[in-house]
Protein backbone atom coordinates (compact mmCIF):
# COMPACT_ATOMS: atom_id res chain seq x y z
CA UNK A 1 0.00 0.00 0.00
CA UNK A 2 1.07 3.58 -0.54
CA UNK A 3 2.26 6.04 2.10
CA UNK A 4 0.10 8.76 0.55
CA UNK A 5 -2.97 6.96 1.88
CA UNK A 6 -1.70 7.07 5.45
CA UNK A 7 -0.18 3.62 5.49
CA UNK A 8 3.39 2.72 6.26
CA UNK A 9 5.22 1.67 3.06
CA UNK A 10 5.61 -2.09 2.95
CA UNK A 11 2.96 -2.72 5.59
CA UNK A 12 0.07 -5.06 4.86
CA UNK A 13 -3.49 -5.19 6.05
CA UNK A 14 -5.51 -8.39 6.03
CA UNK A 15 -9.00 -8.22 4.64
CA UNK A 16 -11.75 -10.64 3.74
CA UNK A 17 -13.62 -10.33 0.45
CA UNK A 18 -16.26 -12.37 -1.32
CA UNK A 19 -15.43 -13.32 -4.88
CA UNK A 20 -17.01 -15.52 -7.52
CA UNK A 21 -15.60 -19.08 -7.47
CA UNK A 22 -14.71 -18.95 -11.17
CA UNK A 23 -12.79 -15.70 -10.81
CA UNK A 24 -10.96 -17.02 -7.75
CA UNK A 25 -9.99 -20.23 -9.55
CA UNK A 26 -8.70 -18.29 -12.54
CA UNK A 27 -6.85 -15.88 -10.25
CA UNK A 28 -5.18 -18.79 -8.44
CA UNK A 29 -4.06 -20.34 -11.74
CA UNK A 30 -2.75 -16.99 -12.96
CA UNK A 31 -0.90 -16.33 -9.71
CA UNK A 32 0.76 -19.76 -9.86
CA UNK A 33 1.73 -19.27 -13.50
CA UNK A 34 3.23 -15.88 -12.66
CA UNK A 35 4.96 -17.14 -9.52
CA UNK A 36 2.96 -14.81 -7.27
CA UNK A 37 0.90 -15.34 -4.18
CA UNK A 38 -2.84 -14.84 -4.51
CA UNK A 39 -2.56 -11.81 -2.24
CA UNK A 40 0.15 -10.26 -4.41
CA UNK A 41 -1.90 -10.86 -7.56
CA UNK A 42 -4.94 -9.16 -6.04
CA UNK A 43 -2.81 -6.28 -4.73
CA UNK A 44 -1.31 -5.74 -8.19
CA UNK A 45 -4.74 -5.90 -9.81
CA UNK A 46 -6.25 -3.38 -7.41
CA UNK A 47 -3.23 -1.10 -7.73
CA UNK A 48 -3.55 -1.19 -11.54
CA UNK A 49 -7.30 -0.56 -11.33
CA UNK A 50 -6.81 2.44 -9.02
CA UNK A 51 -4.07 3.87 -11.25
CA UNK A 52 -6.38 3.61 -14.27
CA UNK A 53 -9.19 5.26 -12.32
CA UNK A 54 -6.90 8.18 -11.39
CA UNK A 55 -5.87 8.55 -15.04
CA UNK A 56 -9.48 8.45 -16.17
CA UNK A 57 -10.47 11.08 -13.62
CA UNK A 58 -7.57 13.27 -14.75
CA UNK A 59 -8.60 12.87 -18.39
CA UNK A 60 -12.20 13.73 -17.56
CA UNK A 61 -11.04 16.84 -15.72
CA UNK A 62 -8.73 17.89 -18.58
CA UNK A 63 -11.55 17.40 -21.07
CA UNK A 64 -13.78 19.48 -18.83
CA UNK A 65 -11.22 22.28 -18.61
CA UNK A 66 -10.13 22.31 -22.25
CA UNK A 67 -13.51 21.43 -23.68
CA UNK A 68 -15.20 24.48 -22.25
CA UNK A 69 -15.82 27.56 -24.33
CA UNK A 70 -12.92 30.00 -24.44
CA UNK A 71 -13.29 33.38 -22.79
CA UNK A 72 -13.54 36.38 -25.17
CA UNK A 73 -10.03 37.52 -24.23
CA UNK A 74 -8.66 34.06 -25.04
CA UNK A 75 -10.46 34.06 -28.39
CA UNK A 76 -8.94 37.44 -29.31
CA UNK A 77 -5.48 36.27 -28.25
CA UNK A 78 -5.76 33.03 -30.26
CA UNK A 79 -7.04 34.94 -33.29
CA UNK A 80 -4.03 37.26 -33.10
CA UNK A 81 -1.59 34.36 -32.72
CA UNK A 82 -3.12 32.51 -35.69
CA UNK A 83 -2.93 35.65 -37.83
CA UNK A 84 0.74 36.16 -36.91
CA UNK A 85 1.57 32.53 -37.71
CA UNK A 86 -0.19 32.85 -41.09
CA UNK A 87 1.76 36.02 -41.92
CA UNK A 88 5.04 34.41 -40.85
CA UNK A 89 4.41 31.30 -42.94
CA UNK A 90 3.27 33.37 -45.93
CA UNK A 91 6.36 35.64 -45.73
CA UNK A 92 8.72 32.64 -45.61
CA UNK A 93 7.13 30.86 -48.56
Amino acid sequence: MSAKFGMIPGSNMKTAISIDDGILCEADKTARRMGLSRSRLFALAVDDFLRRQRQEQMLLRLNEVYGSESAPAEKRLLKGIKAKVRRTVKDRW
